[in-house]
């Protein structure tokens, strides 16, 4: 009897930790194999916030999940305030222009392809979930020597180059934009949207407003110039400050390193480096936002239906992504633009002028749209739940 016992579980062992799609979970004796998930993807806060979404949509599913970044980069301070075991690979930077460091980097991709795998073997994931920036890359060739299952999300209008790179290995490709479609292979790819985290949507006004010491009396105008901050609009913000107090009550995301603590206690103004558990009830209480034009922040704020002012990263600092990203939200009704190298004093004040008269147009407009649209979260978790 003990013999069958332990010939069945490790029968059990194998179908479960090769991929077989079968079972999900199997339960012998007390004893329960889980599937596992890993995911991977860096750089940025934007190539990890839709991670962390699908991870609080599946933490409850008794799955066993895992994250592959880089050491320095910014996952790693995001997943681990999640509790989800990490791990850290070498990656190098991939660069569009000629670069000594691209000759060394080609040696560190190549390391964490190797380190990659090592742990791939350890964990036997089920599923291997990227959402791009170059430390996913090593992680995607690793997983495809394994035969490993890939899904890829693509936030941009034009996908960056490590998407470029994983989609020939990739089982599945979703997109944000419908635009993006035309840059894979049509038998892989489906545009979805962005996944949103359902957190983010259920921010209390009335918390966010006691948090920063705001009333109700002057509507709020919340600053996000990206997870790394952006010196030019802190700059113009804080330069037109006295403009901007007279009208709304001021909440700014400057970035690391970012505060001028010259302007604490100023009435009707908070800065912060960033915010982490507090967003969603400062989002709820926001009622205009000026944002880069990263893909994942503007959908989420399209799905708080916050109407948005986007100051897109330039083609001297960016592939041109951004640009894109709010010329669609303009043409489509979400936004307003305003591009970098046009920016003064007077340009940003009037443009933060027609944000505010174009308010109920846009709202009106974001709210048609959301009510059309399929839930990008939802249909991730399912097609995850279907492969696994």
């Amino acid at each position: 009897m003990l013999f069958i016992y332990k010939e069945r579980l490790k029968e059990i062992h194998e179908l479960a930790y090769n991929g077989n799609d079968e079972i999900s979970m199997t339960s012998l004796g007390g004893i329960m194999v889980k599937k596992t998930i890993v995911f991977t993807g860096g750089g940025t806060a934007g190539h990890v916030t839709p991670n962390i979404a699908i991870i609080n949509e599946i933490k409850n599913e008794n799955l066993d999940i895992h994250y592959i970044g880089s050491k320095k980069g910014i996952e790693k301070e995001l997943i681990e305030k999640q509790n989800i075991p990490y791990y850290s690979i070498s990656s190098g930077k991939l660069r569009r222009y000629i670069d000594m460091e691209n000759f060394k980097d080609i040696f560190r991709v190549i390391k964490g392809c190797f380190e990659a795998r090592k742990i791939l073997k350890k964990l036997k994931p089920n599923l291997v979930f990227s959402k791009g920036g170059f430390v996913s890359v090593p992680v995607i060739i690793a997983a495809s020597t394994m035969k490993i299952p890939i899904f890829i999300h693509e936030s941009d209008i034009t996908p960056g180059l490590a998407n470029k790179i994983s989609q020939r290995f990739a089982t599945k490709i979703f997109v944000s934009f419908k635009e993006a479609a035309k840059y894979f292979p049509e038998s892989k790819v489906q545009a979805i949207g962005s996944p949103i985290r359902k957190d983010l949507l259920k921010g209390s006004s009335d918390k966010g407003k006691r948090y920063l010491d705001f009333h109700s009396a002057k509507p709020i105008l919340t600053i996000m110039g990206g997870s790394l901050g952006s010196k030019k609009i802190n700059d113009v913000v804080r330069a037109n400050l006295s403009a901007l107090t007279e009208q709304f009550q001021i909440v700014h995301i400057c970035g690391k390193n970012n505060l001028d603590p010259s302007l604490e206690g100023l009435n009707g103004y908070r800065q912060f480096e960033y915010v982490h558990e507090e967003l969603s009830d400062i989002l709820a209480a926001t009622d205009y936002v000026i944002t880069r034009g990263g893909s994942n922040a503007i959908f989420e704020f399209l799905a708080l239906e916050i109407p948005m002012l986007i100051i897109p990263l330039g083609l001297n600092q960016s592939r041109g992504d951004q640009i894109l990203n709010a010329k669609s939200f303009e043409e489509q009704g979400f936004s307003l633009t305003l591009k970098e190298e046009d920016i003064t004093e007077k340009t940003f004040l009037n443009s933060v002028h027609r944000l505010k008269e174009s308010n109920e147009l846009i709202k009106s407009t974001m709210k048609e749209y959301n009510a059309n649209q399929t839930d990008a979260l939802d249909v991730l978790i399912n097609e995850i739940k279907a492969t696994l």
